[in-house]
């Protein structure tokens, strides 16, 4: 989404957007002679997106990216899509961590004469992901799944499956399909409409309690291009298509559209920090 949630977040917070780089296995020297020395890459993001989930209304937004690791670590390949994460545990290939995400607002749907059930304000969220390499830098499976910090605006489960692709020493492509599920705090947060709407009480619109279950299914392609060692850009487009109670609600079905379509361009700088 391309909120304008967005644009007060990326001042202040810099987070999704990459996935954290696992390293490989290193001697005990590489290991004494690079351990005080992080590689950071920091990028900025225009979204070009749905101003809200459900919206047929689009905008521009912004938003940063962050990545670290070790000096000698060799960084895996991550979806435009990843959110900030940090893998702890591996087992048997198996890559499980923490992770952070961020939700955008809503514009107030009082142009609409709806009255939601919740507002939905921009928030953090946070959880666990887990992925698996099926083939080696090349095919990865991917799971997140994410509570909102505060208010109360419900838990998103996110998956996908990843292609990527170098071409040449310059460019790497991927691609690959997603399906996402909410309980229902979050999809009547984002899509019920309260029996106390004014649009409702007039007969304009019928009252709709939303259920969790499936929210969208959709597919993220990416191109990134190494300028330098230093610079990197990457242009992305993702598409989800709502479903379920997320497509059904007068939020997208009469007011909105279940098609959600998201271009984007983001600009990396990488640089060392020596500790």
């Amino acid at each position: 989404m391309a909120g304008t949630g967005l644009l007060v977040t990326s001042a202040i917070i810099a987070f999704p957007a990459s996935s954290m780089a696992q390293g490989s296995a290193k001697s005990s020297s590489e290991t004494s002679n690079t351990s005080d020395t992080w590689v950071v890459t920091l990028g900025a993001t225009v979204e070009y997106g749905p101003t809200y989930e459900g919206s047929k209304h689009y905008s521009f937004g912004v938003l940063p990216s962050f990545d670290l690791h070790r000096l000698g670590e060799a960084p895996e390949y991550s979806a435009p899509d990843d959110n900030f994460d940090y893998g702890l545990f591996n087992i048997g290939g198996l890559e499980i961590g923490p992770v952070v995400g961020f939700r955008d607002d809503r514009l107030d749907l009082d142009n609409l004469r709806l009255q939601s059930q919740r507002r939905v304000h921009w928030n953090l969220d946070a959880g666990g992901f887990a992925q698996y390499w099926l083939k080696d830098n090349q095919l990865r499976f991917r799971t997140e799944v994410r509570q909102s910090l505060w208010g109360g605006d419900g838990l998103i489960a996110d998956l996908a499956l990843d292609w990527f692709q170098p071409v040449g020493d310059k460019w790497l492509l991927s691609a690959g399909p997603r399906l996402s599920l909410a309980n229902t705090t979050y999809m009547r947060s984002n899509f019920g409409i309260s029996p106390n709407s004014p649009a409702v009480r007039s007969g304009r619109v019928s009252a709709f309690d939303a259920d969790g279950g499936f929210k969208s299914v959709g597919v993220t392609v990416a191109a990134t291009y190494s300028i330098s060692p230093d610079w990197s850009v990457q242009v992305y487009g993702k598409y989800n298509r709502l479903i379920g109670a997320a497509s059904d609600s007068p939020v997208t079905s009469r007011f909105g559209s279940p098609n959600q379509n998201i271009i984007g361009f983001t600009l990396n700088r990488t640089f060392n920090i020596n500790f």
